[in-house]
């Protein structure tokens, strides 16, 4: 059973001290208590209600943990309801004096405000270094978390709060990042938390500072020169933006360039072939990269490849001729 309760409240008091009992004496109950500070009470509890669709507000609230089966929480109820469960399944009932209880739940709040003080005397000794990845969902991350993890860059005696960013859609891949972080147990790492960006404020953001880049180029730059967009997202919107801006660099020399997908492509081609994904050129994508895209593979080559015909190194064969499963 799960036991929650204000701190102040005489109620939960009397419940906690039959929940002890309960488990003291049956081999196979367990209760886990959780206190709130009475001026927190009404968000917590209208929080967790909206999250398992209770209808549920005074103090305590009782439920059962389902998590072992595969189900959520089954509310059990009040004091009331925990009363009647305890006599009708157990044939156990409290009789305490309600002075008694009162006292109990003086002690509680006490104890709840000590230590929710020594918490707070924790964190504030604890003075990590705040470090942000954005577009955290991308593959690149899987590498990158292990260096800083591990001290490499910041050294190994430096505790870091790692922040993971990207946008609302990759919350369940940021989820699964955090808990093998977690589970790894790198010894630098000390906390993980995640942050999205809803996609309106995320458009908004790099608008602004591709037109920034756009206008810094037509002031700055030789007319002739090449601009390439690279990213996993909004990359036709960058190189769009970036041409409105710079309105005397010729549209022609402005290029998208979707990296991200013409790697992972080049990485399982060299799967495929055993041989390192650098070696594997002329991978091309057409369309949107966040959205509609196509790969073609008509004019990709590999070059050293260990064959039975050999030349220069700038030799090249078709990989349609290399590859067996198209």
């Amino acid at each position: 059973l799960v036991l929650t309760g204000k701190a102040d409240c005489p109620y939960y008091a009397k419940a906690e001290l039959l929940a002890d009992y309960l488990q003291k004496n049956l081999p196979h109950f367990r209760v886990h208590k959780i206190t709130c500070h009475p001026d927190d009470w009404e968000q917590w509890i209208s929080k967790l209600s909206l999250k398992n669709g209770w209808k549920h507000r005074h103090s305590p609230i009782i439920w059962r943990e389902l998590l072992d089966r595969g189900g959520k929480g089954l509310l059990l109820g009040g004091f009331n309801e925990f009363m009647e469960h305890a006599q009708e399944y157990y044939n156990v009932s409290s009789a305490m004096l309600s002075d008694l209880m009162k006292d109990i739940a003086t002690e509680n709040l006490e104890a709840h405000i000590n230590l929710n003080m020594e918490e707070q005397e924790i964190k504030r000794q604890f003075k990590p270094l705040h470090v942000w990845i954005t577009s955290a969902s991308m593959p690149t991350c899987y590498s990158l978390l292990p260096i800083l993890a591990t001290g490499e860059v910041f050294g190994p005696e430096k505790a870091i709060w790692l922040h993971l960013l990207d946008n609302s859609q990759s919350m369940d891949t940021l989820q699964g990042l955090k808990m093998e972080v977690e589970d790894l147990a790198f010894p630098c790492i000390r906390q993980v938390t995640l942050h999205t960006m809803a996609d309106e404020n995320y458009i908004k953001i790099v608008t602004e500072e591709c037109a920034k880049y756009g206008r810094l180029i037509d002031q700055n730059a030789n007319k002739e020169v090449k601009v390439v967009v690279s990213g996993s997202t909004y990359a036709n919107l960058k190189a769009l933006v970036v041409l409105k801006n710079a309105p005397s660099i010729n549209n022609h020399h402005v290029v998208a360039l979707p990296t991200q997908l013409e790697f992972e492509a080049k990485a399982q081609i060299a799967k495929k072939l055993n041989v390192n994904s650098s070696v594997v050129k002329d991978v091309i994508v057409w369309g949107n990269i966040s959205g509609i895209n196509h790969l073609e593979l008509n004019q990709a080559k590999i070059y050293t490849y260990d064959s039975s015909i050999w030349g220069p190194p700038s030799y090249s064969r078709p990989l349609f001729d290399m590859i067996f499963d198209r």
